[in-house]
């Protein structure tokens, strides 16, 4: 059995911040149903919230590790 990688989040802190990017993205999913031609700020709330709720996992709690310190990880676990 391989050990975790070091920057896993236990159970508790994964649904806490999986429950907190899925509001974000169903509001932003809800904030549709107001859009209309006469009213740009549904359309500004939906590209807000669409985009936090990608960029929050992706690009603020993603592993930032590049390939090469993850082979020296590897490297120093053997």
């Amino acid at each position: 059995m391989s050990r975790p990688i070091g920057k896993e989040n236990n159970t508790v802190q994964s649904l806490v911040l999986f429950i907190i990017c899925f509001a974000l993205f169903a509001g932003a999913v809800y904030s549709l149903s107001f859009l209309s031609l006469e009213n740009t700020w549904p359309a500004a709330v939906t590209l807000v919230l669409f985009a936090l709720a990608f960029a929050i996992p992706q690009h603020v709690l993603g592993r930032s590790d590049t390939l090469a310190e993850l082979e020296r990880a590897k490297q120093d676990a053997k």
